[in-house]
């Protein structure tokens, strides 16, 4: 038989309001008591009916999750840690993927958040990081967390979590210079990213503190996907001299140049090391594993749907919480043949 709450107010010793005030998680609870009826919802496993939370009142409990994004890992972990915080609070999540490129991207989520009746959105990039797009939610007040590149030192209003891809990208170029690589190739991720930027720059931030200069041969455009890194080290494995070792903008663009350079022949680490970014599970399925950057995703997006829900739009935090990502050394990075190299 389906445990109601009724069930719940007579096991807590409680009346069906309080349950009530509980679940909806209102203020002005005692603690004991928010306690006393928690333990009875775990007791008799009792499953609120969000459909029919939603519909009785004002307050929403849907989280919508909007992605553009072509890495399946990527959304996986961001999903995951979306659907941790809203189990943990009582939301459901509503999934919609897009087109951020679309004339009609704006009008396609103010008509979503409308319709469903959304309590807020948790905004990955590139949607994270479009002004206008931003400006259209703000219209009609949308209530919404952004995920986007960037350190303390990034101006943003409302609810942030950032990312400090800038550093992950320094940190994973200077254990390639450390190892004694001069030669460094890079196969950058879609342009439209912010975190391709970021990543750039600190690409290059790391070869200008060693005093190496930039060599725009070694620098291959291109996107987030597995067919891009087999092109981009195509490319670079065609120069001459060719780099001893490739940072490529995510795991997944590293995981196709790694590919393209063992059909080449080209042996890695031996000949080449290639590295990543995010730890992604490509990062784990090569061979050899690659060195990359650990970027937790799935905490990532648990912490800011964490905060999209304690903060109503009024109340929004200007603090941001950032994460730092940090290299993982694995077995696709080694010291050149050649010292000079």
């Amino acid at each position: 038989m389906k445990v109601t709450i009724n069930d719940v107010a007579k096991y807590a010793g409680v009346s069906i309001k309080t349950v009530s005030r509980v679940t909806n998680n209102e203020p002005s609870v005692k603690q004991a008591t928010i306690d006393k009826v928690n333990e009875a919802i775990r007791a008799l496993n009792y499953q609120p009916n969000l459909a029919a939370r939603n519909l009785a009142g004002t307050t929403s409990y849907v989280i919508g999750f909007i992605y553009d994004n072509p890495n399946a890992y990527y959304i996986i972990d961001m999903q995951n840690g979306i659907l941790s915080a809203c189990r943990d609070k009582g939301y459901e999540l509503l999934i919609h993927p897009c087109d951020a490129t679309s004339a009609t991207i704006c009008d396609e989520l103010i008509a979503m958040v409308k319709h469903s009746r959304l309590a807020g959105l948790v905004l990955t990039p590139p949607l994270s990081e479009d002004p206008t797009l931003l400006a259209a939610l703000d219209d009609i007040d949308a209530h919404y967390v952004r995920i986007i590149a960037g350190d303390e030192s990034k101006q943003s209003c409302g609810l942030t979590v950032l990312v400090n891809d800038r550093h992950g990208a320094v940190s994973i170029t200077r254990h390639l210079i450390d190892l004694g690589h001069q030669r460094i190739g890079f196969i950058s991720g879609d342009e439209q990213h912010e975190s391709t930027k970021e990543r750039f720059a600190g690409f290059c931030d790391a070869l200008k503190h060693a005093n190496i200069k930039l060599k725009p041969e070694y620098v291959v455009d291109g996107r987030y996907s597995f067919e891009s890194g087999v092109e981009g080290a195509k490319r670079l494995l065609a120069q001459t001299p060719r780099p001893t070792a490739i940072v490529a903008c995510n795991d997944e663009i590293a995981a196709g140049a790694l590919f393209a350079a063992r059909l080449a022949g080209v042996d890695i680490p031996g000949d080449i090391s290639i590295v990543g970014f995010e730890d992604s599970p490509f990062s784990r399925q090569t061979w050899p594993k690659l060195t990359t950057v650990h970027q937790p995703n799935q905490k990532i997006a648990q912490i800011a749907t964490e905060l999209l829900i304690a903060n109503r739009k009024e109340l929004r935090q200007q603090n941001a919480k950032v994460f730092t990502p940090e290299p993982v050394v694995r077995d696709s990075s080694q010291a050149p043949k050649h010292a000079c190299d």
